[in-house]
């Protein structure tokens, strides 16, 4: 039996998105980057199409059923939280990653595809869930965006990609350190992969929302999906069911990164593009990304000293509205 999972009532943070420092990586970092470019919109619609490969993951969210009951809200939610990780202070994000690993502790079943057990903190789960999202926006910023990382860029992205997976239930041995070896990750991991029926049904979803979920969601997945399909390999589109012709690709590409350069020549355009497309909570977030004044202290901390410093057990936590997935 699976326990279902409410959609969590977190109001926009009341605090500062970086009040006590300048989170795991900082304003030099290719990850504040890459993250905050426009172009992780794509790549978030991207991830989480590719979550459904995943058979456990699947089961979890079609169980939970949350992205067909408020699909505005919970990626709203899910990718604040991924922002909160890759730009917030290191406060926010770890009590943001704490709450979370509660909520999914939560959702627990059995995969009817395997007939296994599955649980949303699952270590084998969540490394699909965290190098398909750091891999997909760094994709679709390449593809997208200004092009690739320089090479010690690159280099520090997968190291930064490694510090964060620690907020989760991976194992960091287990997290690829460079493109090569995400390759090599992808590889191992294709025989574990399927499509099932409600598999199909979440990546068709997410890439073109029904109207009745809202105008909003409707909208912003239909423009966004022909750019997020683009990146991907022939065989997970065939597979998937969501292959495009071949015109496409050729014609669309140029076309957004027309517009992701418009965009980037104009931040708060792109602050109320990610408001309406996603919602208000990543938003703001955004918003404040611009705005943040310079924190108390201008360090990096490790994940940690900072779960030392603001995990509940040793007091308690800031009521800062921190989001969850």
């Amino acid at each position: 039996m699976t326990t279902h999972i409410d959609r969590p009532a977190f109001d926009t943070p009341t605090m500062p998105l970086r009040r006590v420092d300048n989170g795991f990586f900082g304003p030099d970092s290719p990850t504040w980057k890459v993250w905050t470019s426009p172009t992780a919109l794509i790549g978030f619609q991207r991830a989480v199409t590719l979550e459904h490969f995943d058979p456990a993951l699947t089961a979890s969210v079609a169980d939970v059923g949350g992205i067909y009951t408020d699909p505005y809200g919970r990626l709203d939610h899910t990718f604040a939280y991924f922002l909160v990780v890759a730009v917030g202070d290191s406060r926010m994000a770890v009590t943001a990653s704490d709450h979370l690993l509660k909520v999914h502790a939560q959702s627990t079943g059995v995969d009817p595809i395997t007939g296994r057990r599955y649980s949303a903190n699952n270590p084998d789960s969540q490394l699909w869930i965290h190098v398909t999202g750091w891999h997909s926006v760094l994709k679709c910023y390449e593809m997208y965006g200004p092009g690739k990382l320089t090479a010690e860029e690159e280099k520090r992205y997968w190291a930064d990609c490694v510090v964060a997976a620690e907020l989760q239930t991976c194992r960091p041995s287990d997290v690829p350190t460079n493109r090569d070896e995400v390759r090599d990750y992808f590889e191992t991991v294709r025989s574990g992969l399927c499509v099932s029926e409600r598999a199909h049904r979440g990546m068709h979803y997410l890439l073109h929302t029904p109207i009745d979920r809202g105008p909003r969601v409707w909208a912003s997945s239909r423009i966004v999906a022909p750019a997020a399909i683009a990146t991907l390999p022939k065989w997970m589109r065939t597979v998937g069911g969501f292959d495009h012709p071949a015109i496409v690709d050729a014609a669309y590409p140029p076309a957004v990164r027309a517009a992701v350069r418009l965009l980037r020549r104009e931040p708060r355009l792109t602050s109320r593009l990610v408001r309406r497309a996603i919602g208000p909570m990543t938003g703001a977030l955004y918003a404040q990304h611009l705005s943040s004044p310079s924190p108390d202290s201008a360090t990096t901390p490790t994940v940690a000293h900072a779960r030392e410093m603001y995990r509940p057990s040793r007091g308690p936590a800031p009521e800062n509205g921190v989001p969850v997935a």
